[in-house]
């Protein structure tokens, strides 16, 4: 399969996770609701143009490339905290979501990280030729 198109479905799906994991953030009152999440969304929209649109551009790799590193970071961050990971849901099916939200996040914004470089590593051999 060509790496563009996995590169588009998994950037596509860390979107919906991350999507996914700030509803919880906001039920589960860990980020308050409201304009605060503003940014967050601004960041997805930022990140879908660069795949639909700027897709196979340098430009396109580099959102892609930063924001997929942007939202690796977001589980790592979680786990960091002392209260842990599924801290003030009481609700176990919740926090099953929740925990797998984030792991499947990573998972997908971490092998976005590597077809982005390679499409931009990709770009710069096609240029030495």
């Amino acid at each position: 399969m060509k790496h563009n198109v996995l590169l588009t479905i998994t950037s596509l799906l860390s979107i919906l996770f991350a999507a996914f994991h700030i509803t919880d953030d906001i039920v589960y009152k860990i980020s308050p609701g409201g304009l605060s999440n503003l940014t967050v969304v601004v960041f997805m929209v930022v990140w879908l143009y660069a795949m639909l649109v700027l897709a196979e551009g340098r430009l396109g790799y580099v959102i892609v490339l930063l924001l997929s590193l942007l939202a690796s970071a977001v589980p790592v961050i979680h786990m960091k905290g002392s209260s842990g990971i599924t801290a003030g849901i009481s609700n176990p099916s919740g926090a099953f979501f929740f925990a797998w939200t984030l792991l499947a996040l990573e998972v997908t914004a971490v092998f976005s990280v590597i077809l982005s470089v390679r499409g931009l590593w990709s770009l710069r051999q096609g240029q030495s030729r």
